[in-house]
């Protein structure tokens, strides 16, 4: 049965602690619903209702383009072994750029300062709402441990190169919105 909560709770916490893996969702007034899976080591909780995460760069950046059109975003998290359970964070997302005043504020505060190789946004979500429910159809899955690719790849760029991919890949959604990525802060 779901239960709603107006904040994070410390049961809340260790919940997210223990995870591996969370969902990103958004989607602007048209064009397609983007769901996008991120690992917990680049999530922060920074209040009862506020939580951050260190983006890198991917294939594309649909975050960033749906929430400059509306900010609505829900983050998820799902038990994958242990006991069952789903959390969602309903609320209102912001990009803060990598290279702007709040981007280097956020990193050296709450990520100690560290940027990993792609770094291109931290995605804040300021959440009303926190609702889990039973996660019983959730499949167990065993943790191996975090896929090495994307710091393979990241380290193989220079730092022209991956402006030069962030430009050609990162600058509009699969719909054609913007992201904002290289606009003037």
């Amino acid at each position: 049965m779901a239960k709603q909560f107006a904040e994070l709770s410390d049961q809340h916490r260790a919940f997210i602690e223990r995870q591996h893996i969370f969902f990103t969702a958004t989607a602007a007034p048209t064009g397609r619903v983007n769901v996008s899976p991120r690992p917990t080591t680049a999530l922060k909780v920074l209040s009862p209702n506020t939580v951050a995460y260190l983006d890198r760069t991917g294939s594309g950046n649909e975050t960033a383009a749906h929430l400059r059109q509306i900010n609505r975003m829900t983050i998820m998290f799902c038990a994958v072994d242990g006991p069952p359970q789903i959390m969602r964070l309903y609320g209102k997302g912001q990009i803060l750029r990598h290279g702007t005043a709040a981007y280097a504020e956020l990193l050296e505060s709450v990520f100690s300062g560290e940027e990993p190789l792609g770094a291109r946004q931290i995605v804040r979500l300021d959440f009303d709402l926190v609702q889990t429910s039973c996660g019983y159809g959730v499949p167990l899955y065993d943790y191996q441990g975090e896929r090495p690719s994307l710091d393979n790849w990241a380290a193989a760029k220079t730092p022209e190169e991956m402006e030069a991919y962030q430009r050609e890949k990162n600058q509009v959604s699969i719909d054609g919105f913007p992201t904002g990525m290289f606009e003037e802060a």
